[in-house]
């Protein structure tokens, strides 16, 4: 059993999150103000490496908490709240790639390495690098769903292993063991991707 790393609020966000599905809709207000600088942090985060996707961190958030509040999820602790936000999160990203390449048809993918402190200066073309990747998620989510869930929680969102070690129970080792067997498998995944979609602009 991994050693518990969450901040000390996790118990009172615990705790309003049993009064938020009780139906008290003011419970939602105060968890977003204790996870806001978290939120904040992993929008920004996105922002940089999304950097194509015309989305500020502060509309990130407030699309990202919007869908997970109006999906009435039933989180029972910070731990799944962060599980669902970082999934939400994912496909606020997804839909703003779509909505993009609907306006403007996509010229080619150009690929960032799957690093959470990576800042993603080089990427070119965010929307078919969102679409591809989402794609390549959802082929590994057949293979192994534990694997994806190591991707959200760290790409999207921005959790550190002890905090994924924590909410997936297992160990940190764990973590970085299904971290590089993700990342091997959607680097192979996007690598054929991209191939496909430069021989369509040859």
């Amino acid at each position: 059993m991994p050693t518990s790393h969450l901040p000390p609020h996790d118990d009172a966000i615990t705790q309003l999150l049993e009064s938020a599905q009780a139906g008290q809709a003011h419970a939602w207000d105060r968890i977003y103000a204790l996870l806001y600088q978290d939120l904040h942090r992993i929008a920004r985060s996105q922002a940089r490496r999304q950097r194509d996707l015309a989305m500020s961190p502060t509309s990130l958030i407030s699309e990202t908490w919007l869908r997970l509040v109006n999906a009435e999820v039933a989180a029972a602790t910070r731990s799944h709240l962060l599980a669902l936000l970082a999934r939400a999160m994912r496909f606020v990203l997804v839909d703003e790639a779509r909505r993009m390449l609907t306006d403007k048809r996509g010229q080619g993918l150009v690929l960032v390495p799957l690093d959470a402190q990576h800042d993603a200066a080089e990427t070119a073309h965010a929307p078919d690098y969102m679409l591809a990747l989402n794609q390549a998620l959802e082929a590994l989510a057949a293979l192994d769903p534990r694997l994806v869930k190591v991707v959200e929680l760290r790409y999207f969102g921005g959790l550190n292993e002890a905090e994924i070690a924590d909410l997936l129970q297992i160990n940190e080792r764990t973590v970085r063991r299904d971290w590089r067997k993700a990342r091997a498998y959607l680097s192979h995944h996007l690598n054929v991707q991209a191939t496909t979609e430069l021989s369509r602009h040859a």
